[in-house]
């Protein structure tokens, strides 16, 4: 089972990589769909008995993230007529540089830190820190709203990873509320692109810091 699952965020860790390589807004997006998907089934691979609530949060991390949200943001990239973030903060080099710093450093934290004896041979912890800190780069180092979308949803994805780590002790419920957060988040942003594309016709938020009283 540890094969497995260590498996699957193995694969995790490596879409962070080629995240912060693309500069396509459709690859990032694909990227953090089929992130957020694989998440969404590792706590049926966990879980020796497969429980409701479980089953439940599965498949909705799996539709939301896999499906839903990818769907909203291609629909605002198409309305926004824009496929690159060709003018990023942090370059993409620097970027993918410093992703593979951080994988790294995420691994050799995770094994310094006192886990359980169960935690210590999956990749949980690592996968989690190294999935955060690739949203960070993504949030500061672009300059489109919709790569800093997706780094949010790299960010979350980060999030649920560590919260897997409880799931034996605790119910699903607080990555139920983090899911549903997280929806309500992108559709705030969806409009929020929208009002950003009419009003500069462009999604570079850097276009902001001109606002004034």
């Amino acid at each position: 089972m540890n094969d497995l699952l260590n498996l699957l965020i193995g694969l995790a860790m490596g879409l962070n990589l080629v995240a912060l390589g693309t500069s396509r807004l459709p690859s990032l997006i694909r990227v953090a769909a089929l992130q957020g998907m694989m998440l969404g089934i590792m706590p049926l691979v966990i879980e020796h008995e497969w429980r409701v609530m479980v089953l439940v949060i599965a498949v909705a991390t799996v539709i939301m993230k896999g499906i839903v949200i990818p769907a909203l943001l291609h629909r605002a990239m198409r309305t926004a007529n824009i496929d690159r973030d060709l003018n990023p903060l942090i370059g993409f080099l620097p970027s993918l540089l410093l992703g593979a710093a951080g994988m790294i450093g995420a691994v050799v934290l995770a094994s310094w830190l006192p886990l359980l004896p169960e935690h210590r041979e999956s990749l949980l912890v690592a996968g989690s820190l190294a999935s955060v800190f690739t949203g960070l780069l993504l949030l500061i180092g672009r300059s489109k709203a919709i790569s800093q979308v997706c780094g949010y949803l790299i960010l979350e994805n980060g999030i649920y990873l560590f919260g897997l780590l409880l799931i034996h002790s605790t119910p699903l419920l607080v990555e139920g509320g983090i899911l549903l957060d997280l929806t309500v988040a992108v559709f705030v942003t969806g409009i929020i692109v929208d009002r950003i594309q009419r009003a500069f016709d462009s999604l570079d938020t850097r276009r902001l810091t001109v606002l004034r009283e």
